[in-house]
């Protein structure tokens, strides 16, 4: 991963994201951040554009940005896209010292509280 990236974005997940920037008029670019979840801790909310906040992954020619108060809680994840005939959806998958929901949707860093969100 280039330097001060803290995201790994899968083969597929930068697919879908590359795709989901073009079809809103913004190709190449996506901006990522945390809200509150319910099962776990942080939910990863995606929107086309760069709406502000730092550069985290960058694959295939889409460059994904994110606060950065939040840079932090993102460190070591890997973000993966999975699809099929009923729809599909982002899943996170977990690097050393986070805790995931069954689902994949949600994430904790157990002991580490305190990042801030807008």
């Amino acid at each position: 991963m280039p330097r001060g990236l803290t995201v790994q974005l899968t083969a597929a997940a930068a697919a879908e994201l590359g795709r989901q920037a073009a079809v809103a008029g913004t190709p190449g670019l996506m901006h990522l951040d945390l809200v509150e979840g319910t099962c776990e801790q942080w939910v990863i909310r995606l929107r086309p554009g760069h709406l502000a906040g730092t550069p985290v992954a960058r694959a295939d020619g889409l460059t994904l940005h994110a606060p950065a108060d939040q840079i932090s809680q993102l460190a070591g994840l890997s973000l993966d896209y999975r699809g099929d005939l009923s729809g599909g959806g982002f899943l996170i998958r977990p690097g050393e010292g986070v805790a995931c929901c069954p689902c994949g949707a949600a994430f904790s860093r157990p002991g580490r509280r305190g990042a801030t969100t807008k």
